[in-house]
């Protein structure tokens, strides 16, 4: 009897394990390279976030604290992600948006933690970039984009000089 149900719980775990969970791989972007060419290209951090679907510690980016205007762009490919007066302090320790720039960030369904959660996705190179949640600013969107800070590069807005 013992055999039968660890055969049974076996062959439970095996099939939760569908490829249709990994969407994200199936998909071609407009970027493609390969895993050694991302790899010299971005530090561990970046690859292990971006390549990898890592999470960086909480409370560790240097983005976190930047409130001002200007774009963040995916570190892998500079594509405009997401814009500074979209950000917010989420108390997360991630940077925190209520709303991405239209059609440069692609989503799909996650699982790993087994639940499914909306993953967020370069929409040029398919970069991992983090999670959306409903638990954001109800006064704006009411989303929570949860990005990795290690998979954005931010760009200042260019201040205007007066003459």
């Amino acid at each position: 009897m013992k055999y039968l149900i660890t055969v049974f719980i076996g062959l439970l775990l095996i099939s939760c394990n569908s490829a249709a969970q990994d969407k994200k791989a199936q998909k071609e972007f407009p970027i493609t390279k390969t895993e050694a060419e991302w790899k010299a290209q971005l530090s561990d951090e970046e690859y292990y976030v971006l390549r990898e679907a890592g999470t960086e510690r909480p409370f560790s980016s240097e983005l976190n604290k930047i409130f001002e205007p200007g774009t963040y762009v995916c570190a892998a490919c500079k594509t405009p992600l997401f814009k500074g007066e979209h950000k917010f302090d989420s108390g997360t320790g991630w940077p925190s948006f209520d709303r991405e720039i239209e059609g440069n960030v692609d989503f799909s369904t996650d699982y790993n933690l087994g639940y499914g959660r909306t993953e967020e996705h370069c929409a040029v190179c398919g970069g991992h970039l983090g999670h959306v949640f409903d638990d954001g600013p109800r006064e704006t969107t009411g989303k929570r984009h949860c990005i990795n800070g290690a998979a954005l590069d931010f760009i200042p807005a260019k201040k205007k000089t007066s003459n």
